[in-house]
C-alpha cells in the first residue's frame, strides 16, 4: 500500500515539491498546490514517510517547524556531520551558541536578562544570531523602558529538526534551582552604594582615619 502513495501523481508531486523546497512546506500549502483536501495530503505524506522508513533509506520525510521536509536519517548522522563540517567555514562561536541556548530556553528574554546570565554584554552576539536568522525580536517588555524581547525563529527549529520549541530536551537536571540562581545573582549584584564608595561587593568602605 505504501508503494501506491509514492507511485501516485500526488505522491510524486509532493516528492518533487519537497525536493526543491528551501524551508519546510506546510501541509495546507501542499493541499492548495495539489488541489486536494488536507486530510488526503496528510495521508499521502504519512504513506511516503512509512515507505522510506521501511526501505531503510538514508533520508526521512519529517514534520519540523510546522511543515514537511526531507532530512538525513539519524543512522547516517556521523557521515553527514563529517561532510558538513568539512566544508563549513563560518561556524558559530562558543559565545554565540551559549547565547542562542539562553534565548531558546528562556524566551522571550531581554538583552539585560541575557547579560545577567552570561555576565557580558550580548549585543554583538545578538546581532550575529539575528543576521543568521536564528533569533528575532518578539515584542517588548511591559516594564520600564519596554526592553526588546528576543526569541527563536522557524529557521532555528528547522536547523534542530524539531517541530516546536517544547521539543527541546529538558534542562532541569543540569541547572540549579531558581532560588539558588536568585541568591547568586543577589550576591554578585553591585549596588549603587558600593559603586559610589569604590568598594567591591562584600567589602567594608575604608575609614578616613
Amino acid at each position: 500500500m505504501t508503494d501506491d502513495f509514492r507511485d501516485s501523481d500526488a505522491g510524486r508531486a509532493i516528492e518533487g515539491i519537497l525536493m526543491v523546497a528551501i524551508e519546510p512546506v506546510p501541509v495546507d500549502l501542499l493541499a492548495q498546490l495539489l488541489e486536494m483536501p488536507v486530510a488526503e495530503v496528510e495521508a499521502i505524506v504519512a504513506g511516503l514517510a512509512l515507505s522510506y522508513e521501511s526501505e531503510n533509506r538514508g533520508f526521512q520525510l519529517v514534520k519540523v517547524a510546522g511543515g514537511y521536509r526531507f532530512q538525513s536519517h539519524p543512522d547516517v548522522s556521523a557521515y553527514v556531520e563529517r561532510f558538513v563540517l568539512d566544508g563549513q567555514r563560518a561556524r558559530l562561536s562558543a559565545a554565540a551558541l551559549e547565547t542562542l541556548a539562553i534565548v531558546a530556553y528562556k524566551q522571550p528574554i531581554s538583552r539585560l536578562q541575557i547579560a545577567s546570565i552570561r555576565g557580558v554584554d550580548p549585543d554583538a552576539v545578538l546581532r550575529t544570531l539575528q543576521g543568521r536568522g536564528y533569533i528575532d525580536q518578539r515584542g517588548r517588555d511591559d516594564g520600564p523602558g519596554q526592553a526588546v524581547l528576543w526569541g527563536t525563529t522557524p529557521l532555528f527549529l528547522e536547523k534542530l529538526g524539531i517541530n516546536a520549541i517544547d521539543e527541546l530536551p529538558p534542562l532541569a537536571e543540569f541547572v540549579p534551582d531558581a532560588a539558588i540562581v536568585e541568591a547568586l545573582e543577589a550576591t554578585l549584584r553591585i549596588t549603587s552604594v558600593e559603586v559610589d564608595s569604590g568598594t567591591a561587593p562584600g567589602e567594608t568602605p575604608a575609614s578616613d582615619d
